[in-house]
């Protein structure tokens, strides 16, 4: 792994718990906005200057309620036992006036209570369940305000009107889901929970009109996936996204195939034409975590099948190993402007006990791009 600093995060009590399971993270001006990836808010820390050792200090944290600027089919301020509630949030990324969202759009398997009866637990086990939030692919405008930036329903940016819209679908799916009923490669993992190696979104990306999903699964005989997409608004209603048709077959999206190692997408972001690609297990384990990039990845002009040879292994990312073992699964990435240089942020789910401070605070990575 290169050499890593920190970055200081402190939330606002009681809602520290929040930092133990950050799963997406984009930088904006002087804010960093983070989620926690079992709740149906989005979180803004304000940079408030540096600490003794140098590291940024991030704090002032404000909620923001999603059910405030989109339609939600499960409304709720936090999750459920099944996760019911929860948008199951697994990517940022903000471009020209607009803060993007996706939900995993995963299924869920019951955790079994290993202190129960073999029965019970193999019962538990059986339940698979859907989350009506986690199908949710959304913009919402975020604007400067004063000396932060503040989410809004509707906004002028550059002369235009920016409305929060999200992609066309209900509570059991989306024109995503939908059209991917019938792709030859994925039709077969959209009914396998997403920590089964079934279908589960976990990277967002945005480069111009084009929308990058990256799939922790499934991997295809060690083939992780990308898709792309382009949308446009409904023309009857602004808050309606709805899918263009640019792939194959007229289909309305491309598949890029990438061979990263045996590990699936667990967070995107662009730089300049490329894609830098956070990669790591499909499974809830601990296991080799990587940063890759793919250079031009951010404009393809047609699918793609990029080998091992066609892309830049970066650096190692570090995971839970030793005391930390079980922890420290690095699921966000962004691009972070630091000390007069571009480098990168990773945020972690399972946060380590060695990162967190006090009884509201975490450290985030901040890692050298080479």
């Amino acid at each position: 792994m290169s050499k890593a600093t920190s970055a200081h995060l402190s939330f606002a009590p009681p809602n520290a718990a929040l930092r133990d399971a950050l799963s997406a993270v984009v930088q904006v001006g002087n804010t960093l906005w983070v989620v926690n990836d079992e709740t149906t808010y989005l979180e803004r820390l304000t940079l408030q200057g540096q600490n003794p050792d140098g590291s940024p200090h991030y704090a002032n944290h404000t909620r923001f309620a999603l059910e405030t600027y989109l339609r939600l089919p499960a409304a709720s301020t936090s999750a459920t036992e099944d996760g019911g509630a929860e948008i199951d949030t697994e990517g940022l990324a903000y471009q020209d006036g607009y803060l993007w969202l996706t939900g995993s759009h995963s299924l869920v398997r019951k955790k079994p209570e290993t202190d129960k009866p073999p029965a019970k637990a193999f019962k538990q086990l059986e339940k698979v369940s859907g989350a009506s939030n986690r199908y949710l692919l959304a913009r919402i405008p975020l604007v400067a305000d004063g000396a932060t930036w503040t989410l809004q329903k509707t906004a002028q940016y550059h002369g235009q009107t920016l409305t929060a819209a999200q992609l066309h679908g209900d509570a059991i799916g989306n024109d995503l889901m939908t059209a991917l009923r019938s792709d030859p490669h994925l039709q077969a993992f959209l009914n396998i929970p997403g920590k089964d190696n079934g279908f589960d979104i976990e990277g967002l990306a945005v480069a111009g009109k084009r929308l990058f999903l990256g799939l922790r699964g499934p991997v295809l005989r060690g083939w992780a996936a990308i898709l792309e997409l382009e949308v446009t608004t409904d023309a009857n209603d602004p808050s309606i996204l709805k899918l263009v048709n640019i792939g194959t077959d007229n289909r309305p999206y491309r598949k890029h195939f990438l061979k990263l190692d045996g590990l699936g997408v667990r967070d995107l972001c662009v730089q300049g034409d490329d894609l830098l690609i956070l990669a790591g297990p499909t499974m809830s384990i601990d296991g080799p975590t990587a940063l890759y990039r793919w250079q031009g990845g951010a404009q393809p002009d047609a699918e793609s099948l990029v080998s091992s040879k066609q892309l830049d292994a970066i650096f190692d990312v570090h995971y839970g190993q030793g005391d930390d073992a079980g922890d420290d699964h690095a699921e966000g990435i962004t691009l972070f402007q630091h000390g007069g240089k571009t480098t990168l942020l990773v945020v972690y789910d399972s946060a380590a006990a060695s990162r967190k401070r006090g009884e509201t605070d975490v450290l985030a990575d901040i890692i050298d791009l080479r």
